[in-house]
């Protein structure tokens, strides 16, 4: 699990991750959905430092609220039917080529 820290630039959402060891990374939101058959919230996000490279790292997390009330926490997804649910969503979002459409 990941603390997340939220910052609106430019119209885009930009998200730090701060690991169990204190280190941050910051991530750009390409989207986030919610799931009625699993009652959750999913992000989907890929490094900010990759935003021109070709390629992207697309990572997939479920959101929750964290226990201090003051932010949100990622969680891993670790069933691989939920797993698969999130990979048909975001492949509604790709093109054939793997580009993202919007």
């Amino acid at each position: 699990m990941v603390k997340v820290t939220k910052q609106q630039n430019n119209d885009e959402n930009m998200i730090t991750l701060i690991d169990e060891d204190g280190n941050e990374q910051l991530f750009k939101e390409l989207f986030t959905f919610d799931s009625d058959d699993y009652g959750k919230s999913y992000i989907f996000i890929y490094p900010a430092e990759q935003e021109n490279d070709e390629s992207v790292d697309i990572q997939a997390y479920i959101v929750t609220d964290n226990q201090e009330g003051d932010g949100q926490d990622l969680v891993p997804i670790e069933d691989d039917k939920e797993w698969d649910m999130v990979e048909q969503v975001l492949n509604t979002f790709l093109d054939d080529d793997g580009n993202f459409k919007g």
